[in-house]
């Protein structure tokens, strides 16, 4: 899977707890899954949970903590992917 089709399934998962539709539509790398987002920490849990079972992975705690953004999180996904 690519970068850019990453990216547009990440969209899909984090769509539905999203707070700010104009921060989710000029999605990048740098967008922020707490600040530009508005996805509550709660949410967030939720938001890896959709991660691990969309990709068929398993995220550990410490990258969980490390999944802030969206580049991370690509990061972390690619990471799994590979171990396979």
């Amino acid at each position: 899977m690519n970068r850019e089709a990453t990216i547009e399934e990440l969209k899909g998962i984090v769509k539905p707890y999203i707070q700010n539709e104009e921060a989710f539509e000029a999605l990048t790398e740098d967008t922020d899954f707490i600040n530009d987002l508005r996805i509550n920490s709660a949410n967030l849990v939720d938001v890896i949970l959709d991660i691990e079972e969309k990709f068929d992975v398993i995220i550990d705690n410490e990258s969980m903590e490390k999944m802030v953004n969206v580049k991370a999180a690509i990061g972390i996904i690619e990471a799994e992917l590979s171990r396979k």
